[in-house]
């Protein structure tokens, strides 16, 4: 008999939840490294800087989801970024990220937050049709930006505002 619990993590959970963000990452295409993603989620948990809660189906780990805490400035209240959410592909398709997200709504909401935000990739049909399933809507208002830093000390080095090829040269590089 299968039993689905979720509960919040503690970091007697690190190398469970490190296998699973590992494969996290892999779906989104990078390169298999559970010593970085081990090390991730244990500056996260030695920081508090994030919340996890874990599924488990007879005490194994299945899934997670993850999220950061926030705040709007205009409605001068907490908010929860959800950055991440996965479920071994095994487990797909069995409610166990519908409880993930339900859980992550009721803590959100127990400490007075007023909304969670997420973001997903385009091609990621069936996430987003969870997302909606469970009363997500998608941001018509807005649109997300980013800015990213560059990946290596040398060029981080670099005054763009008085060397502006080599801005040019390092956008092309990374884009």
């Amino acid at each position: 008999m299968n039993t689905l619990s979720v509960r919040q993590a503690v970091l007697s959970d690190l190398d469970a939840l490190a296998f699973l963000f590992d494969n996290y990452r892999q779906f989104y295409g990078k390169v298999s490294d559970l010593g970085a993603a081990r090390s991730f989620l244990l500056d996260r948990f030695n920081h508090g800087e994030s919340v996890l809660f874990i599924a488990e189906n007879n005490a194994t780990a299945i899934g997670f989801v993850q999220m950061y805490p926030s705040f709007s400035s205009v409605s001068l209240a907490r908010t929860f970024v959800l950055n991440y959410l996965f479920v071994d592909a095994q487990y797909r398709r069995q409610g166990v990220a519908k409880r993930l997200i339900y859980t992550a709504t009721s803590y959100a909401k127990a400490l007075g937050a007023i909304r969670l935000t997420l973001s997903t990739a385009v091609t990621n049909t069936e996430a987003q049709a969870l997302y909606q399933f469970t009363g997500w809507t998608c941001d018509k208002q807005f649109y997300v930006y980013h800015l990213t830093f560059c990946r290596y000390a040398k060029l981080c080095q670099v005054n763009f505002e008085t060397e502006p090829a080599k801005l040019s040269k390092h956008i092309a590089h990374y884009s």
